[in-house]
């Protein structure tokens, strides 16, 4: 979890990404944060993300980001 916070920081500095949800419904991420995250998940966590698992509910918080490698690394 701490890499992915640190890669959320480096994207989006000045969030505090370990307590804030509505990342996507609070316009903290827009699209092209989300496409250059789902690059840095990609090369850190060696997954990819299918474009059915791009959705709000995916990227609303670091947990939730969190969740969705996980699930996909397994």
């Amino acid at each position: 979890m701490d890499k992915l916070v640190q890669i959320l920081k480096e994207i989006r500095p000045g969030i505090d990404f370990e307590n804030q949800s509505g990342l996507v419904d609070n316009d903290f991420l827009n699209s092209l944060d989300i496409v250059a995250l789902i690059t840095e998940i990609n090369d850190e966590f060696d997954v990819i993300i299918p474009p059915e698992e791009i959705t709000p509910e995916n990227f609303n918080s670091a947990k939730a980001i969190y969740e969705l490698i996980n699930r996909l690394q397994k």
